[in-house]
């Protein structure tokens, strides 16, 4: 069982027992596109790794497949490069016009209005590959690591905990101030306490699981890729409350708190995304969408109701206004 490995006795090296994993699933390898994608397509240099959108500033903002390029995508349409002084790995936002993007031993504070971006150092951390980041609601950063760590900063600059339990940390969200940690090695989601100084609940996230997102509901959505499934998780406790199939390679995930409330996942196998409504306590199909090639990344503006997905091959940025309105 998961929860055994991730919470069986220790040796007296932990370093001597890596947790036990499995080839990490991933997206598939998504074929030409044979039809047009719904709503508009900006063009982006290169592909995608990561998008994330600002509220305060209406502009989307994606990590480039070169990871030391950010562009701001602002609401006049423009495209706005900014060159980072090092590479990135993740991003999280504050809505207030900042983004916080992981790097090599510490992060990159991005202030998204001006493009202006200053590398903050993480004490203690220097040598450390950041994976993941993620933001509390009490305005602390949680920062994952590519050997198995996380750091819940007690400041800007300070590790206030510690944590190492997992293979690698490849993403976290929070629901209030409860880091959620993906670990694709171990197909795993595990809730933290408060202080991030030990795992709450851990469990298995199907065959394969890839991408997470946290939603205004209080649920944490997990996409098993491999096993070809939407996993709905509660928080507080961590328990599996739906899953339901989703063929054809799931992977990009993206949540909206507006009225329609839909969940919307891409289907890279078949360069398609379809809207969930999860109200009625299991999902069922509202829309669906033509998109670019190889939609990993999708990212929906509550304000507008306007769906982004952004292409991992370099076909530029799609933009659906209205998504799943009136269904």
């Amino acid at each position: 069982m998961l929860a055994m490995a991730l919470f069986s006795g220790c040796s007296s090296n932990p370093t001597e027992m890596p947790p036990p994993t499995i080839e990490p699933a991933r997206a598939a390898e998504s074929p030409p596109v044979t039809a047009t994608p719904a709503g508009v397509v900006r063009p982006l240099a290169g592909p995608a790794q990561a998008a994330a959108f600002d509220a305060r500033t209406g502009a989307l903002v994606v990590l480039g497949g070169d990871p030391s390029i950010v562009t701001v995508f602002t609401k006049a349409g423009a495209a706005v490069p900014t060159r980072l002084s090092g590479a990135a790995t993740a991003m999280t936002g504050d809505d207030q016009g900042r983004l916080f993007l992981s790097t090599r031993g510490g992060y990159f504070r991005f202030d998204i209005a001006a493009g202006t971006a200053t590398r903050v150092g993480v004490q203690g951390l220097d040598e450390v590959d950041l994976t993941a980041i993620a933001r509390r609601a009490d305005g602390r950063l949680v920062l994952g690591s590519a050997d198995g760590a996380v750091y819940t900063l007690s400041s800007d600059t300070a590790v206030g905990e510690r944590l190492q339990i997992f293979a690698r940390v490849d993403d976290i969200v929070t629901r209030g101030n409860t880091a959620v940690v993906l670990d694709r090695g171990q197909t795993s989601v595990t809730s933290l306490n408060t202080e991030g100084s030990k795992a709450e609940q851990a469990l298995r996230a199907g065959q394969g699981a890839t991408t997470m997102a946290a939603d205004g509901a209080g649920r944490v959505l997990v996409t098993d890729t491999r096993g070809g499934e939407l996993l709905v998780f509660g928080v507080d406790p961590l328990i599996l409350r739906q899953r339901f199939p989703v063929p054809d390679s799931p992977y990009g995930l993206a949540t909206s708190d507006i009225p329609s409330g839909l969940v919307w996942v891409a289907q890279t196998a078949v360069n398609t995304v379809v809207g969930y409504d999860l109200a009625t306590g299991i999902p069922i199909e509202k829309v669906r969408y033509r998109t670019v090639r190889q939609p990993n990344s999708l990212v929906f503006d509550d304000a507008s109701g306007t769906l982004y997905v952004v292409s991992g091959a370099g076909a530029g940025v799609q933009v659906i206004p209205a998504a799943g309105a009136g269904k």
